[in-house]
């Protein structure tokens, strides 16, 4: 008979002692096979339990909402913005609204997709910005270029290959993927030529062959003489135990193009030219070409060799305006700008700390601008101005890396000047003076955006909050979104400490939002972690509260940052008042 103490044997060990003993019993004539279990549908939930439908989407953003978390990211293109968040919340709340009650749009014959088209040079943030609406709200989301597809596959890939990548960015879940967003780049490569005589198939059959997914058709998930798609079927059953949907339907898929679209302007401007001989003349100057392209209208793009269907099916228009150097410079200096992040995780590999002053990031965005590519000039300007910095610096003993004005703009010389021990004191300094500009920067930053972050990461951010992410910011690598979520992360495990008092001794101490910061501090500045502190504030509080409880009956205790720093004074003046 088994005692309390002893271990009661699992599935696995019971299996391993009757396998033994049928094998001594009856040798290999009997054997224990252990039962294949297939997957099981899970039970309904109670009655009065909401459910959420496979695929459904949880959707409730308004457009104003999605701008501000665009802000964050993107400098300027404010239009673009506005059109995209409109037009995007619109599909995705009909599509909620259409899920929460079907039967009030049965009746509905047809319906308008707001399917978009971005116009605008390369390098103004089209692809950045679609990624960041995807992320955000939460949907799959497949990037394909134009003019890597064929009208029926035979050249590059067929069209309908982008829903099916969809469904396995959606882990299979069709329904899902039917709720998805498909973004195509160089839209403007598969225009038909100009002063072209005859049908040019292989632009206007990759047209047509878009014609019906962007409206509402439906996909086949098997690719007919595919192996690879009849295995993953094979796959998929196998998982399930069941035949999967085999079809995907596009009516909610959101298709999204984009291209450069050059010489378009100069189409608009000999349309309006012929219309309104006034206006065409105030329009001509080089610096208005921006401009011209918000006049765009459908017959423009099929005059630029866009089959009138294929254009009919893409009723919202997004023009991006060209970045100039001060645009650049605001990318560089935008703390969540991906570019700069990277750079530093470059130097942080090799346990180097990077820090880049302005003057040195206007020189950037003054090269970058150059280029004449936008913000993807500004890449090949850091990586150029960096490189001898990059090769050298992890052979040698510098851990600290200060980007001013001079290292960018003679690097070699610098470079020479940062590894001659007797400068490292100078350097030092400026890598302070950079820090510090760093930090202001960012507690800027965050108090210019503090109510949207504050509400979307449920984080109240007083002024000592934010001066607290500030330095999180500025002792690690990451971007204001993921250096929130950890600081959000400590404050919810400091606060658990109430509970651990509670449990333990049945006392109810509430934590001061000072006392809450200075243990976030402690953190973030790495004098101890969350560990240790739960060690300390027990050893300094578990004995004292409970002799107060004994003596007086009270449980309830409010702690502050005074009470932390000096627990004793603390718990003596509770026992004065008691005495007294």
């Amino acid at each position: 008979m088994k005692t309390i103490n002893e271990k009661i044997p699992g599935p696995k060990e019971l299996e391993k002692e009757i396998g033994e003993f049928l094998s001594k019993k009856f040798g290999d004539s009997v054997k224990i096979i252990s039962p294949i279990v297939l997957p099981q549908e899970k039970p309904a939930e109670d009655k009065g339990q909401k459910v959420k439908k496979k695929g459904a989407i949880s959707f409730d953003m308004i457009p104003e909402e999605l701008v501000a978390y665009l802000d964050q990211y993107i400098i300027k293109q404010d239009m673009a913005k506005a059109i995209l968040s409109t037009k995007i919340c619109t599909h995705f709340n009909r599509i909620r609204r259409y899920q929460e009650s079907p039967d009030d749009f049965d009746d509905m014959v047809g319906s308008i997709k707001n399917n978009v088209l971005m116009i605008g040079p390369t390098g103004v943030g089209k692809t950045y910005m679609i990624k960041l609406i995807a992320k955000k709200i939460g949907v799959p989301f497949v990037k394909g270029d134009a003019t890597k597809f064929s009208e029926t596959g035979y050249v590059g890939g067929d069209v309908e290959d982008l829903v099916r990548d969809l469904v396995r960015e959606a882990d299979g879940d069709i329904e899902l993927a039917q709720n998805g967003i498909i973004y195509i780049d160089e839209i403007d490569k598969i225009a038909s030529t100009q002063n072209f005589f005859g049908a040019d198939v292989s632009r206007t059959g990759v047209q047509r062959a878009l014609l019906k997914p962007m409206e509402d058709t439906d996909v086949e998930m098997k690719v007919p003489h595919d192996p690879v798609s009849m295995i993953q079927e094979i796959e998929r059953f196998r998982k399930s135990g069941k035949r999967e949907e085999s079809t995907v339907n596009t009516k909610n898929i959101l298709f999204i193009m984009s291209g450069a679209f050059s010489g378009l302007d100069k189409i608009i401007k000999k349309r309006i030219a012929a219309q309104t001989i006034g206006f065409g003349a105030s329009i001509n100057n080089r610096k208005d070409d921006v401009e011209v392209l918000k006049h765009v209208r459908s017959e423009d793009l099929i005059h630029f060799g866009f089959e009138s269907e294929f254009i009919g099916r893409l009723p919202v228009k997004a023009v991006f305006e060209k970045l100039t150097e001060e645009d650049l410079y605001n990318i560089l200096k935008n703390p969540n700008n991906p570019i700069i992040l990277g750079k530093k995780l470059d130097f942080h590999a090799y346990g180097i700390k990077a820090k880049f002053e302005d003057r040195s990031l206007e020189k950037l965005a003054k090269a970058a601008f150059q280029e004449n590519t936008g913000a993807r000039g500004l890449v090949s300007a850091i990586e150029e101005s960096l490189l001898v910095f990059e090769n050298k610096l992890p052979s040698t003993a510098v851990k600290q890396f200060p980007i001013t004005f001079s290292m960018i703009e003679k690097p070699e010389e610098n470079l020479s000047l940062l590894l001659q021990s007797e400068e490292n004191s100078y350097w030092q300094n400026e890598f302070d003076r950079i820090s510090e500009l760093e930090k202001e920067s960012v507690t800027e930053y965050i108090t210019m955006n503090r109510k949207n972050l504050g509400d979307k990461y449920n984080f109240s951010l007083t002024d000592p909050r934010i001066n607290i992410v500030a330095d999180c910011y500025c002792s690690s690598v990451a971007d204001i979104g993921n250096i929130l979520r950890k600081v959000k992360q400590y404050y919810d495990e400091v606060k658990k400490l109430e509970l651990y008092f509670f449990n333990r001794q049945d006392i109810n101490i509430v934590l001061e939002d000072d006392a809450i910061d200075y243990i976030i501090e402690q953190i973030v500045n790495g004098k101890l972690d969350f560990e240790q502190f739960t060690k300390k504030i027990s050893i300094d509080f578990d004995h004292g509260l409970k002799l107060v409880k004994e003596k007086t009956g009270r449980t309830r205790f409010f702690i502050t940052k005074e009470a932390l720093v000096e627990p004793d004074i603390y718990i003596g003046k509770l026992l004065k008042n008691e005495y007294r």
